[in-house]
């Protein structure tokens, strides 16, 4: 398995094709990072493969000491932001279809149902507190990370995290009612 930085390395060596193992590593990462900003699923896939894109052909000022995936959100963050931006418009982001798993049809129901709340609540938060939820508890992302990606301190992010959690459990705990 190549690393990130190998990968970087190699396609700043001249091996293009190397970037396609960056690619595959993040592209789902990416999809979800810009349906967070987009609301579209369309306008989702479209900006992150357009963010890869960038990415690539900027690859050879990368400094590969850096994480690439924190680098490479701020590219993506900014073009589905210049993106929202120019539309003004906000679909209904419909969480259905996610999963094709086979399932039980009262799991299916139950899970639906939470995650239409859990979209429901996050659509209903300040986008600076969405952003900060999704980045650590939906995409994974390190403190480190994060405060490298939206560029404040780690304990801002840590406080805006805890703030921004609290904030949905009370959005969750409204529309249970």
């Amino acid at each position: 398995m190549m690393s990130d930085s190998e990968a970087i390395l190699a396609c700043q060596a001249g091996r293009k094709e190397m970037y396609r193992h960056l690619v595959e590593k993040y592209k789902v990462r990416a999809y979800y990072a810009a349906l967070m900003f987009t609301r579209n699923r369309d306008d989702a896939l479209d900006l992150s493969q357009e963010a890869f894109y960038r990415a690539y052909r900027a690859l050879d000022h990368f400094d590969t000491s850096k994480n690439f995936y924190t680098w490479f959100y701020k590219i993506l963050k900014n073009l589905c932001l210049n993106f929202v931006t120019r539309q003004k418009r906000f679909e209904e982001f419909d969480p259905s279809g996610i999963n094709s798993r086979q399932e039980n049809p009262q799991e299916i129901l139950e899970r639906d149902e939470r995650s239409r709340a859990v979209w429901q609540g996050l659509r209903e938060l300040p986008a600076k507190d969405r952003e900060i939820i999704l980045l650590k508890d939906f995409d994974g992302m390190s403190y480190r990370d994060i405060a490298d990606a939206l560029e404040i301190p780690i304990g801002s992010v840590m406080s805006r995290l805890y703030y921004a959690r609290k904030k949905l459990l009370k959005k969750l705990e409204y529309l249970n009612e």
